[in-house]
């Protein structure tokens, strides 16, 4: 591995360095080594107050989701829900304006939850309608789409689970402004493969999610072969971002030794 890039890392502060106010993570998570960041949704805050924090500490804001409902009462996205496209189409220009504020060139969309007594073929119909909305409207602003396949483990319901289910997907939507973002977490458990999936499939994938498993922890807690993959992404000629999506062990700061191992290398 003497010689190799590595990817880039981008802290996802909706998990790291959760020990502090969201707004001093930034800092928290610069002086740690981070370049880049990615978090949930920045809505709560204002456009302004995140900037100065990507400004004040040299920060590349690399990715967030489109608004996905309430997440307090358990929304986990609302693109699959026929009941809802109003406001799915509202949170789009929401997202455009924090994206350009933001110097943001690319964000989420999660599918959500299948509501009860929604059939899987109003679903894939809603969530099709939407992406191809969204995708459009995102271009013209000059950002990237992508969607997420996430394990039914953690989210029980949730509409898009696999690689090939969200690669069918992008296909019926038809546009060359959505891509894949993969979660080496969640494939793990839904799929396994890892290696040979990224192979195949890195021409559609956008950006790029980890997290150890089982735990959901940082890498080197659990059963993935951290260093393989991720030089493995070198080999296959990923250039994008790694947001690290996982819940410390005890804390962020006390685990983070694995990411310095791989910026020594």
């Amino acid at each position: 591995m003497k010689g190799s890039t590595m990817p880039k890392f981008a802290a996802n502060l909706s998990m790291l360095f959760t020990e502090f106010d969201f707004l001093d993570r930034f800092e928290i998570a610069a002086d740690a080594g981070f370049q880049g960041v990615e978090y949930l949704f920045p809505y709560a805050n204002t456009p302004e107050e995140i900037k100065q924090r990507l400004d004040n500490f040299n920060l590349k804001q690399v990715l967030f989701n489109l608004p996905a409902g309430n997440w307090e009462v358990g929304d986990r996205g609302i693109a699959v829900d026929p009941t809802r496209t109003d406001e799915f189409r509202l949170g789009v220009p929401q997202a455009i304006a924090y994206a350009k504020a933001l110097g943001c060139n690319q964000v989420n969309c999660l599918a959500g939850i299948v509501p009860a007594g929604v059939s899987q073929e109003q679903a894939i119909e809603t969530f099709v309608a939407n992406l191809r909305f969204a995708a459009s409207e995102l271009e013209k602003a000059g950002i990237s789409l992508v969607i997420e396949a996430i394990n039914t483990r953690d989210i029980p319901g949730f509409y898009l689970t696999n690689t090939s289910q969200a690669l069918d997907i992008i296909e019926q939507v038809g546009s060359k402004n959505l891509r894949f973002q993969y979660d080496i977490y969640h494939m793990q458990i839904m799929e396994g493969d890892l290696a040979p999936t990224l192979s195949q499939h890195i021409e559609h994938i956008q950006h790029i999610q980890l997290a150890d498993n089982p735990g959901r922890h940082e890498p080197g807690t659990g059963e993935i072969n951290y260093p393989f993959i991720l030089q493995h992404l070198d080999n296959i000629g990923y250039q994008g971002w790694v947001g690290c999506e996982y819940k410390p062990k005890t804390t962020t700061l006390a685990g983070i030794g694995w990411l310095k191992a791989f910026n020594q290398i």
